[in-house]
């Protein structure tokens, strides 16, 4: 398959999907080894912020999905939403920020770092898709543990866990997490208020 058509049967499996796709799934797919996809991916990530396309080819950890470009999401949000959704809360994001930092974490953990009950607020970020479970902790009782979602990622305008800012300390108990995790507390409002709790980019599908 010639490198143009490769382009043009990634974008139409993605836009396709509507959601992340793995890159296994699509070299297995497409009938291409992992380099020759990232090649074919990235200059189509090039192109399409060089032509300023109203799409974005984005990589996700392992994956790649098609959204739309983040300097239309305003006219989007206008065109096909009724409302804007509701921001993320101090608490939901600081429960956000335990738990992208120290993954996997059970609600207890969180609990304890927060000095508070975080079943509603771990249940709100499950609804919204920002945490997931992740098995369950080999210790009596077998408690849950949760980790953050691809849409995580998207949400905040992060390719992988690596981009996320640095903490300024080391502790991790009871309330100097808390106070340690607050100005990275503050970069993540910073990037919700910039895209919002949805995607810089609304994910393409097939409607």
């Amino acid at each position: 398959m010639e490198v143009k058509e490769l382009q043009s049967a990634l974008e139409g499996v993605l836009f396709a999907a509507g959601e992340p796709v793995s890159v296994e799934r699509l070299c297995l797919g497409l009938e291409v080894d992992r380099p020759t996809l990232d090649a074919v991916a990235q200059q189509m990530m090039d192109q399409f912020s060089y032509d300023r396309r109203g799409i974005r080819l984005v990589r996700l950890e392992n994956s790649y999905q098609l959204c739309s470009a983040p300097e239309y999401a305003d006219a989007i949000r206008a065109t096909l939403e009724s409302r804007k959704p509701a921001r993320l809360s101090q608490p939901a994001l600081e429960v956000l920020a335990i738990v992208a930092y120290y993954q996997p974490v059970t609600r207890a953990y969180v609990d304890q770092v927060r000095g508070v009950d975080s079943a509603y607020t771990m249940g709100l970020l499950l609804e919204r898709e920002l945490i997931e479970e992740a098995g369950r902790l080999s210790v009596p009782g077998r408690p849950m543990q949760f980790r953050t979602t691809k849409n995580f990622l998207r949400s905040f305008g992060m390719s992988s866990l690596e981009e996320l800012p640095e903490l300024p300390g080391t502790s991790q108990e009871g309330s100097q997490l808390t106070l340690e995790l607050e100005a990275s507390l503050a970069r993540l409002r910073q990037a919700e208020e910039g895209g919002g709790e949805e995607p810089d980019g609304l994910a393409g599908g097939t409607a």
